[in-house]
């Protein structure tokens, strides 16, 4: 079984920086992609970015584009989201998971809040 546990979300001020963390555990732990998603207050769960943790490529939203940053470190089954410039309208829960195969994600972390305030 794997668990994702996110950690790094809090309250800023526009402009500001947070920076996001996802640490992968288990045994079974395997990854093809992970992936940042998030879900504000009202709306759909939305896509932010993801990254593959082979190669590390990397792809974004246009909404997150140039503002965000995916990493990931293999050797400590962990991956990041560094969040700058950040806006109101990226308030939201913010999600990580992991696909094993292409496109499943089928492992989801608890989630963690980020809160931007105008």
């Amino acid at each position: 079984q794997v668990q994702l546990v996110e950690s790094g979300g809090g309250l800023t001020q526009a402009g500001g920086s947070l920076r996001l963390s996802c640490a992968a555990s288990g045994r079974s732990f395997s990854s093809h992609t992970m992936g940042w998603f998030r879900r504000a207050p009202g709306k759909e769960r939305e896509f932010v970015a993801l990254v593959m943790w082979r190669t590390g490529n990397t792809y974004y939203a246009d909404s997150v584009k140039g503002r965000f940053t995916i990493s990931r470190d293999n050797a400590k089954n962990t991956m990041y989201l560094q969040m700058n410039s950040l806006k109101p309208e990226d308030t939201a829960v913010y999600y990580c998971a992991n696909a094993q195969t292409p496109g499943s994600y089928n492992d989801w972390g608890q989630g963690t809040q980020v809160t931007v305030s105008s």
